[in-house]
């Protein structure tokens, strides 16, 4: 562990399910042409919840909402990426690519930043720990979760390893999860 926690507690994790993500995405891109279903991007678990290209968005735009902060860095715009599973993978892509340009020590006063952040209809303004621990990583965490329900609600086949990248179930008719 660094002596800064809240690298360790960011920018590995958000790394991992970014690759994660990826591997959804691409399973997801593979079961379009099978199925013909051209509006998976657009597919929603419920009418007044946000499409599937829109919840890849929002989670990967949390790596840049938390992580900049954090570093002491603006937040970069953020721009839709919407189109296609190749853009939403560039869109992570990008993700991966900033969480490189990141260092244990840009995270050293990051637990004692006050960081803001639009909630919907509201801003939360939290210190650096609370708002990584209990604002961003959650966030980041249900819209992946948004992408792998609805992947799996389209009839990807998805399991829990696919999300999480741990867990091994033997092979059935469909997967675990």
């Amino acid at each position: 562990m660094h002596a800064f926690p809240l690298f360790d507690a960011s920018v590995p994790v958000f790394r991992r399910y970014l690759h994660q993500l990826q591997g959804l995405l691409h399973k997801g891109a593979l079961h379009v042409p099978e199925t013909g279903h051209p509006a998976l991007l657009q597919a929603r678990l419920a009418p007044d919840m946000l499409p599937l290209a829109v919840q890849t968005e929002v989670a990967v735009n949390f790596v840049f909402r938390a992580c900049a902060p954090l570093a002491g860095r603006p937040v970069p715009p953020h721009g839709e990426h919407r189109a296609s599973f190749a853009t939403l993978q560039a869109r992570v892509a990008q993700g991966l690519t900033f969480l490189d340009t990141l260092a244990p020590a840009d995270f050293a006063l990051a637990a004692q930043r006050q960081i803001s952040d639009p909630a919907g209809q509201t801003t939360v303004t939290l210190d650096g720990a609370t708002f990584l621990q209990q604002y961003a990583l959650p966030n980041f965490f249900f819209h992946v979760s948004m992408v792998y329900a609805l992947l799996r609600q389209a009839g990807v086949p998805l399991g829990k390893a696919d999300l999480d990248g741990w867990h091994v179930y033997p092979r059935t008719t469909a997967p675990a999860g």
